[in-house]
């Protein structure tokens, strides 16, 4: 870990009149004009041509959690379940990232965003969980009905974590043991002194209601730190300087998790969604020994097309002279081992 004697300027967010804003010079809030003009004249080449193309390309795998019926102490197991959904164990502690395994990303059921590659399991196919991260309150990050069914099985055995003014939404909800945290708030984890969560920053913004009730709540990452391994989970973002802070003050990291996708048109994107070339600085920036893509591959969200995320990141990790395992994708449903040099 940096040495923190050092002074050192941490990025902080900015909250006027009831509302956060990001500190960051590369941030630019997506206006209405902007909105309309993306989707009415921007192109698009997200279209899926057929479900046996979808079938060949972009698998959905059934999970066998039966290794995550314990931890190993030489590593870290990793499961992509869609989106910015891992499931990840190391050092005793289970953890579930923005859990979305509803049909839509919308309000409704029968209206929104819809995957169109099926969730590879159910809550009810999930093995024991000991903690949840919420990046943030959109609805493909926080999923009503996966959080209700999520608390309905695990009930107070299940610690969430979520940005500060999101506490009273969950709870609401009906979650209980549910820690609202700020920008560089540490604290330890329930049952589990050896591990520390830390709210980190990164570069978004809020709503439940399209443009109604902006940024009333905050946007973050996350990091959990452990005795052998530490996880960084970048939540959704643009790219901005506080990568470099957060691998400054945590970093190296065993495994990241980063958002690949959702990025064109970069006129209108850029300052909200990373692309894959944003996505390899970021793994660098916070000294990730190894990176798993997210955000990507489940649902329509942008207008690029489904598989070029992970081409463009293949690319992107070939040009930065990296090892093509540095920065992975995974199939909906897959299962990793992680083995690397463990980082104290």
């Amino acid at each position: 870990m940096a040495d923190l004697t050092k002074k050192e300027e941490y990025a902080e967010p900015i909250f006027v009149n009831g509302r956060f804003e990001n500190p960051f010079p590369t941030w630019k809030q997506p206006g209405l004009f902007n909105l309309c003009k993306y989707f009415l004249f921007d192109s698009n080449e997200s279209a899926i041509l057929s479900q046996e193309s979808l079938d060949a390309t972009l698998p959905v795998l059934q999970p066998d959690f039966k290794d995550f019926q314990s931890s190993s102490p030489d590593g870290m197991r990793v499961a992509w379940l869609g989106h910015s959904s891992l499931l990840v164990q190391f050092d005793g502690v289970t953890i579930l990232t923005d859990p979305i395994f509803s049909k839509r990303c919308s309000p409704f059921q029968f209206v929104g965003p819809k995957r169109f590659r099926d969730a590879p399991c159910q809550v009810s196919d999930l093995p024991p969980i000991d903690l949840v991260l919420i990046s943030h309150n959109h609805y493909d990050h926080m999923d009503y009905h996966s959080i209700v069914d999520l608390q309905k099985k695990y009930g107070s055995r299940l610690t969430w974590f979520v940005p500060i003014g999101d506490k009273r939404w969950m709870e609401e909800s009906g979650c209980t043991n549910v820690r609202e945290m700020t920008w560089w708030q540490e604290e330890t984890f329930d049952n589990h002194e050896n591990i520390k969560v830390a709210c980190v920053p990164c570069q978004h913004w809020s709503s439940r209601k399209a443009y109604l009730g902006v940024n009333q709540s905050l946007w973050s990452s996350w990091c959990v730190i452990g005795p052998t391994q530490r996880f960084y989970f970048a939540g959704d973002t643009g790219y901005c300087e506080a990568f470099k802070q957060i691998g400054r003050r945590y970093g190296p990291f065993s495994l990241a998790g980063i958002p690949i996708g959702a990025y064109k048109p970069r006129w209108f994107k850029r300052a909200q969604h990373v692309d894959p070339e944003e996505s390899v600085q970021i793994h660098m920036d916070v000294r990730s020994e190894k990176s798993i893509g997210i955000h990507w591959g489940t649902f329509r969200l942008t207008h690029e097309h489904y598989l070029e995320p992970r081409t463009k990141l293949k690319e992107e990790v070939e040009k930065q002279n990296l090892q093509p395992e540095d920065f992975i994708t995974l199939n909906h449903g897959e299962i990793q081992f992680i083995t690397n040099s463990k980082t104290k």
